[in-house]
């Protein structure tokens, strides 16, 4: 891996491996908009690559040697592996190397207004409302997100301006590469543990993304965790958000809405800013709400048009991700992989005025599973029915010998199956008018969903 830092000056030729991921193609978006020549390659077509094309950047399907001919930088994403050919070839031509996580700090370098949103939980999401607002306020940011914003078509996007909005993503301390002049903090949650170990060292690897912040460090005032990893900054400026009277930002008078969709309104300093109704459900959204309320002032947007913002911010996909309603059954898609967002989900769900709520979850790693097992076991239970699928591997090997069924055991009721055919199968069987089909997971799950409205459709097309 280069190390020289300002490598983007002496290049103009890039090609990205694996150029398809939801990571890749905001960057090369960028790069392309500041007249870097750019190719790519991956292994299967997707919406993202059809995209790719329409701005003419060639794409080559599969990856061989000499894919990299050309190039004078390669970027590629941490799903691949170091023995990928075009990694392999680059490296014998003396071609930089560089993976996804490095370039964003580069490119991050080149935007004197970087905001970087950091956190366990909702991180895709806040990017995406502080988007939306920059946006819809004519700021014309950049912006990297974690999900599709419907506003833009896509998770990514290319501005005029000096402003980048970008995730922050805390694994392998991959935030680390990003010196941000405004971060915020949402959250910090004994996550990936194979990596952190501990919490403590999770909080450790936040002051130092806080450390490298510039200007202003936008934080969850009622999270400790994330009030601990801001102990002790001086370089930059700390704004507070939470429902707590003492935060800079605050939430008052909450209430509930239609399918608790929240309304509260806004107080800035004890005092009444702006009403506040979003239209995503559950409480962890007036978190997200107030910390992209926060970022938002900061760039000049007046309270009236940062309201209006978020009540037209509909989500992000695979954030509550409505698909359908059929005979009365609505099935919906949401990422939540995590004990604290299943919570947060599936609270927001049984407040929603369903007959039932069925939670179908995909365990995310084994390491996760085995380590969380009696908090996943404890959240799902908020549910009506559980159906689990086998747990997704990801990056590791069963090593902690657990299996979907150990999970199953520690939940009343609870059914789990091999394959996503065999949990539509039971789903359509078993679901009845007014009952809500959630599926759950930061894996490949929304292919199970997919599948559900598929037999549902068919079933449809019978029927007439």
């Amino acid at each position: 891996m280069s190390s020289d830092s300002d490598i983007l000056s002496k290049v103009k030729r890039i090609h990205f491996v694996g150029i398809g991921g939801s990571g890749m193609c905001p960057i090369a978006e960028i790069l392309l908009h500041k007249g870097y020549r750019l190719t790519g390659s991956d292994t299967s077509e997707s919406d993202t690559l059809a995209r790719i094309r329409s701005y003419g950047i060639p794409v080559f399907m599969g990856q061989r040697a000499e894919n990299v001919e050309g190039a004078e930088l390669v970027v590629y994403t941490a799903a691949v592996k170091q023995d990928n050919p075009e990694l392999v070839a680059a490296r014998r031509k003396g071609i930089p190397v560089v993976e996804r996580s490095v370039m964003l700090g580069m490119v991050t370098r080149h935007f004197p207004k970087t905001v970087a949103v950091a956190g366990t939980h909702g991180k895709t999401t806040t990017t995406a409302m502080v988007t939306q607002i920059l946006l819809e306020a004519g700021k014309d940011p950049s912006a990297i997100i974690g999900g599709k914003l419907p506003l833009i078509g896509g998770n990514g996007r290319a501005g005029k301006s000096d402003i980048i909005v970008c995730e922050a993503c805390e694994y392998v301390d991959t935030f680390l590469q990003l010196h941000p002049s405004v971060s915020v903090i949402l959250n910090i949650d004994n996550d990936h543990l194979d990596y952190f170990g501990t919490v403590e060292n999770t909080i450790r690897s936040f002051h130092q993304f806080a450390k490298q912040t510039s200007g202003t460090i936008v934080v969850n005032g009622d999270n400790a965790n994330a009030m601990k990893s801001v102990e002790g900054i001086r370089n930059a400026k700390i704004i507070t958000y939470g429902f707590g009277a003492q935060n800079d930002y605050s939430a008052a008078d909450i209430r509930d809405t239609y399918r608790a969709r929240e309304q509260f309104s806004l107080l800035k300093g004890g005092r009444k800013t702006a009403e506040i109704t979003l239209s995503v459900p559950g409480k962890h959204n007036i978190y997200n709400a107030l910390a992209a309320f926060a970022v938002a002032e900061l760039f000049g947007v007046p309270p009236a048009g940062i309201a209006k913002s978020l009540h037209a911010f509909t989500g992000v996909h695979r954030r509550f991700e409505k698909l359908g309603e059929f005979g009365g059954i609505t099935v919906a898609d949401d990422f939540a992989h995590h004990p604290t967002e299943l919570k947060a989900t599936l609270t927001a769900a049984k407040k929603m005025g369903f007959a039932r709520v069925w939670a179908v979850f995909q365990p995310h790693t084994y390491s996760r599973t085995y380590l969380l097992l009696d908090d996943f076991a404890k959240v799902l239970q908020i549910a009506d029915r559980v159906v689990l699928s086998e747990i997704l591997a990801v990056r590791e090997t069963n090593v902690y010998h657990i299996y979907a069924k150990d999970l199953a055991a520690k939940i009343p009721g609870c059914v789990w199956f091999k394959t996503f055919e065999e949990i539509a199968d039971y789903m359509v069987r078993n679901a009845r008018e007014g009952d809500l089909i959630l599926t759950l997971g930061g894996g490949d799950i929304y292919k199970c969903a997919n599948l559900i409205v598929a037999k549902y459709k068919a079933m449809e097309g019978r029927k007439s």
